[in-house]
């Protein structure tokens, strides 16, 4: 009988220090990803990925490449710089759409305080006449 409480004893202990170790590995492995994280610096990207550039060179020489391959690479290029520009694009629209939301504010405010027209303006003097040709040709093509 004593024998038996003995083994639900270690067996429990065991237990114990499975679960101890298991989150102990946890807090390991969160700790270990931050940092890696961390690590990764915009500086260390790049020269990883020079060196691993380096070394795909030295492995699969430039004679291998046929024009399908030249291609391709010229293909996968084009492409990241295109999505590059796109997204400094949009992030231009962005900023600009920002300026315009805050300048019509601005403008809203100031229609409340002042008015736009100057109540000494006389309707009767305004003169409207068309643009010259040139004129007009110059102002579409500035837009």
């Amino acid at each position: 009988m004593m024998r038996f409480e003995q083994l639900l004893q270690h067996v429990q202990r065991a237990e114990q220090r499975v679960e101890l170790r298991a989150t102990h590995t946890q807090l390991q492995w969160i700790t270990l990803k931050q940092a890696w994280r961390a690590g990764w610096t915009p500086g260390r990207i790049v020269i990883a990925g020079v060196v691993s550039g380096f070394l795909v060179g030295r492995a699969e020489p430039l004679r291998t490449l046929t024009g399908a391959r030249w291609m391709q690479m010229f293909t996968a290029v084009s492409s990241f710089v295109a999505t590059a520009q796109a997204a400094a694009a949009a992030e231009t629209a962005e900023q600009a759409a920002d300026t315009a939301q805050d300048a019509q504010e601005q403008a809203e405010g100031l229609a409340d305080d002042e008015p736009m027209v100057d109540e000494a303006f006389d309707e009767d003097e305004i003169v409207v006449t068309a643009p010259r040709p040139a004129e007009a040709a110059t102002e579409l093509s500035e837009r």
